[in-house]
């Protein structure tokens, strides 16, 4: 029963979102004018520096993205060692530990190939 409730919650909230959408699109403003001012990027009150074809660098995003994940990781660990006293008073302490080794393992080893990679490098 309860995964018939999951599903019928389910069907309900799409139908009633799709819904929404259309009825904010039928009943909204349409704004027929497009003036060029509305499109330009706004940077703090001054004109736009940069042009349509300037190109950013991969490294800032490779950085972003090293960060992201290392970040994420971090995050994970912390519940763990939250609650690593009541994995260890309901006996399952041993496996909880050897499973964050392992999770442990791939960080570090993620960590050395990313320095041995020289991604951080900027030259």
């Amino acid at each position: 029963m309860p995964l018939g409730g999951v599903i019928f919650l389910g069907v309900f909230i799409a139908i009633f979102g799709t819904a929404l959408v259309f009825l904010a699109r039928a009943t909204g403003v349409k704004n027929k004018r497009n003036p060029v001012v509305k499109m330009d990027p706004y940077e703090c009150g001054i004109p736009g520096q940069e042009k349509k074809d300037t190109k950013v660098s991969v490294k800032f995003y490779l950085t972003a993205i090293l960060f992201i994940l290392f970040d994420i990781e971090i995050i994970f660990m912390y519940p763990w060692a939250v609650n690593f006293q009541e994995f260890i008073a309901s006996g399952v302490g041993g496996f909880v530990f050897v499973s964050m080794l392992f999770f442990l393992a791939v960080f570090i080893f993620g960590l050395f190939w990313e320095v041995k990679s020289k991604a951080l490098d900027w030259e």
